[in-house]
């Protein structure tokens, strides 16, 4: 396995007009190999970055608000991160066994992605802003053998253990806390890794699906560290890079393209910290950097729209790159006026690694609005809704993956706890989204197939919020659903039936807002909620919650208010 990431290397140090046909090559020779074991951290991070440049920077972090600033040599980063395997060993864990952290934008949540590779422990990184109930589902469901925490998450953490039963055989805290192990006593020292086999398991994801509580997304020893090959050659990020990608921590996201994708080639990883998000500080960070490749999702794309860049530069600046949801024509355009580098939009899932994609060749073809073509690990075709393969352009059908001819080695091993039970049908593999192709090959993103809502980076399930809304004594039936923003994307509306003996008011509305806020991740919450006499139902009186999107999705074309709707933004008392 080492011989393959050392080829892929060398691959991406070429211009990009050469890279298409070695890529095609490369990767389908990769879709034939047979794994056996294989520990990404040993053999690639240590066994190539450590060993022929351990002293070139892995990660340098930066504070916004302070202006702290910390580097990690590859060979540093290394010694910590096998500290902590070490300590949990000798502490009674095992390979296999669930690994949750909970931590902001810091050093740390690198090196716990690192540990959950090296060490074979399952990492499952949470973001840090859920609450007591989202902790307590996951860990009724992936019992935790470890924890790690800041001080602020701890806090939730030691109550959502409380609320689960369940006492972890470690915890681990950056800073201090009682009866938690402060990560600064742990030694730095090197240790071998863990023997994991390419089918175990080493990271498992929660993301939201259409019904029922979030699902565990797993992925093994080589569907990640193996699968995002993909990702690293869409991104071209090279070993000579300074990397840069805004994410936070607790999603997939941030182990595609802070983690993996950068340290496959042995690049620069740049943190960046920040308390509230300040798109121009931002920017003048990714500027005074350095940063050759940038990568940040259409949220905060849109965003640094509205920021005056005349005095920034971006001379370091080669690629830049967006995933997420389909990313505005226009704000690629000025970009490019800006920057002189094009913005090439991406497409992959959680369950995934980049599956669709505009390639570092394409770049002078774009086709502004298109999220490409697929990449060469995956076999991708659209299918009707009887299971048929379309095969005439600007057919709009469900985005799958063909498994008849190779398994993607992107793909995920499969889910855990609330499991989605029509992702795998026939030899497919159903995303859940909808695109069509045109004549020249280029893929164009539809809708979600299913009611899940897309707010800013993040995926909401309608259920897990309209469970929270019916603990509400005046709420008697709700749906939700996305409702179109210019800047998130969508946003979290709630159309709400009362019981008979309320009725709609502005201090109804707060107070269910309120109920909200002290339960829901701060994602999650409403935006919007809107008090109606009914809801739209089938014959056998399941909610139409298309019926209610489109419905929106008109009137907010028409700029239309709803006689009973109220906007969490009119609520000065919730700030």
């Amino acid at each position: 396995m080492k011989e393959v990431f050392e080829e892929f290397i060398e691959i991406s140090k070429l211009d990009d007009n050469e890279k298409e046909g070695r890529l095609r090559e490369f990767f389908e020779k990769l879709n034939k190999i047979k794994f056996g074991t294989f520990n990404w951290a040993d053999e690639v991070f240590e066994g190539i970055h450590v060993k022929e440049n351990g002293s070139k920077v892995a990660l340098k972090w930066i504070d916004l608000e302070n202006g702290e600033e910390k580097e990690f040599t590859y060979e540093k980063f290394a010694r910590i991160s096998n500290g902590i395997v070490r300590f949990l060993r000798d502490s009674g864990v095992e390979k296999g066994e669930f690994f949750h952290f909970m931590l902001p934008l810091i050093p740390e949540v690198w090196f716990c992605h690192y540990v959950a590779v090296k060490g074979g422990f399952i990492g499952v990184p949470n973001a840090n802003v859920l609450r007591e109930l989202d902790l307590k589902y996951r860990f009724e469901v992936a019992k935790p053998s470890v924890v790690v925490a800041d001080e602020e998450s701890a806090k939730i953490i030691d109550n959502a253990l409380e609320m689960a039963k369940v006492e972890p055989k470690v915890k681990i805290i950056v800073g201090d806390r009682n009866g938690w192990e402060p990560i600064d006593s742990i030694e730095a020292k090197n240790c071998d890794g863990a023997k994991t086999k390419s089918e175990d398991p080493i990271f498992c994801f929660f993301t939201s699906g259409t019904t029922g509580l979030p699902k565990g997304v797993l992925h093994t020893a080589t569907s990640y560290p193996v699968g995002h090959l993909s990702t690293a050659s869409l991104i071209n990020v090279k070993p000579e890079d300074i990397h840069n990608n805004l994410s936070a921590a607790g999603w997939a996201k941030f182990a595609w393209s802070s983690f993996f994708a950068p340290f496959i080639v042995g690049a620069t990883v740049l943190g960046i910290h920040f308390g509230r998000f300040d798109p121009k500080r931002y920017l003048e960070a990714v500027d005074g950097y350095g940063v050759n490749t940038f990568c940040a999702p259409p949220t905060a794309w849109r965003m640094f729209m509205l920021v005056d860049v005349k005095d920034l530069k971006f001379d370091n600046l080669r690629e830049a790159v967006s995933a997420g949801e389909p990313l505005n024509p226009e704000i690629i355009t000025k970009w490019k006026e800006w920057t002189g580098v094009v913005i090439r939009d991406f497409y992959g899932q959680t369950e995934s690694t980049a599956m669709i994609g505009n390639p570092p060749w394409l770049k002078e073809k774009i086709k502004l609005g298109s999220f490409g073509m697929p990449t060469f690990m995956y076999d991708i075709v659209l299918l009707d809704d009887n299971m048929n393969e379309i095969k005439e352009p600007k057919v709009v059908g469900h985005i799958a993956v063909r498994l008849s001819r190779w398994r993607p080695i992107g793909l995920f091993k499969g889910y855990f706890g609330n499991a989605r039970e029509d992702a795998f049908i026939d030899d497919y593999y159903l995303t859940g989204d909808k695109a069509y192709f045109d004549e020249d090959g280029y893929w164009w993103f539809v809708a979600r197939a299913d009611d899940v809502i897309k707010t800013s980076d993040y995926r909401v399930g309608p259920f897990e919020v309209e469970s929270v809304l019916l603990e509400h004594p005046a709420v008697a039936e709700v749906a939700v659903v996305g409702s179109p923003d210019p800047i998130r994307w969508q946003v979290v509306k709630a159309f709400v039936v009362l019981k008979p003996e309320y009725k709609p008011s502005r201090e109804l509305a707060l107070d269910i807002f309120r109920h909200c806020k002290s339960v829901l991740a701060k994602f999650k919450i409403p935006r919007i909620i809107e008090f109606v006499d009914s809801l739209p139902k089938t014959i056998s009186g399941k909610i139409k919650r298309k019926e209610l999107r489109m419905m929106e999705e008109e009137r907010k074309k028409r700029g239309e208010i709803g006689e009973h709707e109220y906007f969490y933004k009119d609520f000065p008392e919730l700030r």
